[in-house]
């Protein structure tokens, strides 16, 4: 028995006897931790660049104290982010963190119970899939992967460690979008025959990303792990979400979240077929970034449907998040505040009436659910099962577009063929 094991069994009133009939399998060693600690769940992060900062480590520090969880670790190959994540882990739990440039240090730590990842994303599926084997419980940012064969060794390896793991499509869990689901589980929609999103900004979001970086800072074999070696370069490093190398862009950024919604709101799982068109149009430039910033994708589900996802990092103009039917729409363009009409519907048929407001249906926040989930072992949200359908949407997209031909899924084979 482990001591996440131990968590999500033993109360303060049972302790004693929980470890009474542990003696002949959980070292001596350990018993002083355990029961010293009171039950603390202690966490390290693994990425802890303004993601792994901002999001993570605040989204679990507004709810440290009631769940009783403190973090205790950092690894990044760039020691500026170390330093500034060991400074807050300062600021908020006196005590000084344990600092490393890899995350195999970090998972070895024995008192650790949980990891937060947020690493880049070509890293993953390496990080996902040494925190399952190390015994730990996992919140990993979304796209899970850039490759379905390191796709399926995490996936497999999460499913044979039992361990809790929550993925980063934290739009599930917003009241409004849960709202959605129900709605749409009701039936009053009929027929749904597409659902798209257009999701378009200015400028790529990797430009905010690039700065100044001294190669003494950063541990740079650490950063390219599996990836074949090149020279140190500050660019590549910095704003690493425009190249191709280490990041598939605004399909699986921006698109991952949209896919997931489908999956979330319609109960469907895969699609079985995809088509994509991309490529670079405007931002051409000295960074000479290779992911591009115009990007289509149309796949068909076997549920009946199509389902758009289309960005334009040249404009800002236009953004849209619909899901259409034979007696109405869901309108989903305020994230907040969807409203559904019976606009563009067969006039014969349909209850819809007039504009209305989707109910929101409480959930915790994204971070809590998790939290809660570490001690009470159930699935969380948004699970690794999930992470892994939106993965094989996006791999599937991504392949149709370096491809130009139409990609194929076989959920039995869990493999991707070309049409």
């Amino acid at each position: 028995m482990n001591r996440r094991n131990f968590l999500a069994t033993a109360s303060a009133g049972g302790a004693a006897v929980m470890l009474a009939s542990c003696a002949t399998t959980m070292p001596a060693k350990n018993y002083d931790r355990i029961l010293g600690a009171n039950d603390r769940i202690r966490i390290g992060i693994i990425g802890v660049g303004s993601r792994g900062r901002d999001a993570h480590m605040e989204g679990v520090h507004r709810h440290d104290k009631e769940q009783n969880i403190e973090i205790i670790a950092v690894a990044d190959p760039y020691r500026a982010h170390r330093e500034q994540a060991a400074a807050m882990i300062k600021s908020w739990y006196n005590l000084e963190a344990k600092q490393f440039s890899s995350y195999r240090d970090l998972l070895a730590l024995q008192e650790l119970d949980a990891v937060m990842i947020a690493s880049c994303d070509f890293q993953h599926t390496t990080h996902l899939q040494a925190s399952a084997e190390a015994g730990k419980d996992i919140y990993i940012e979304k796209p899970l992967a850039m490759d379905m064969d390191r796709l399926l060794k995490a996936y497999d390896a999460v499913k044979a460690s039992n361990a809790v793991v929550q993925v980063g499509t934290q739009l599930r869990s917003l009241p409004s979008f849960t709202g959605c689901k129900e709605l749409v589980k009701t039936g009053i929609f009929g027929t749904i025959n597409r659902i798209e999103q257009v999701r378009n900004t200015e400028q790529p979001y990797w430009y905010s990303y690039v700065k100044e970086v001294k190669e003494e800072d950063v541990d740079w074999n650490e950063f390219l792990l599996h990836l074949p070696y090149r020279p140190f370069d500050q660019w590549h490093y910095s704003g690493w979400y425009g190249y191709a190398d280490y990041s598939d862009g605004p399909l699986p950024g921006y698109g991952s979240h949209f896919i997931d919604l489908v999956h979330y709101i319609t109960g469907a799982q895969f699609p079985d077929s995809c088509v994509c068109l991309g490529g670079r149009y405007t931002w051409i430039d000295e960074y000479d970034f290779t992911c591009p910033d115009q990007i289509q994708a149309l796949w068909h589900y076997p549920e009946g449907f199509l389902v758009s996802y289309c960005s334009n990092l040249g404009n800002g103009y236009g953004n849209s998040f619909k899901l259409y039917s034979d007696v109405g729409v869901l309108k989903m363009d305020k994230w907040t505040e969807p409203v559904y009409t019976a606009e563009g519907g067969s006039k014969n048929k349909g209850t819809i009436r007039g504009e209305n407001k989707v109910e929101d249906i409480e959930m915790p926040d994204h971070f809590l659910d998790w939290l809660l989930c570490l001690r009470n072992r159930k699935t969380p949200n948004a699970s690794i099962d999930a992470g892994f359908q939106h993965a094989v949407a996006c791999l599937m997209g991504m392949q149709a577009y370096r491809s130009g031909r139409k990609t194929i899924y076989d959920r039995n084979k869990r493999n991707i063929s070309y049409s």
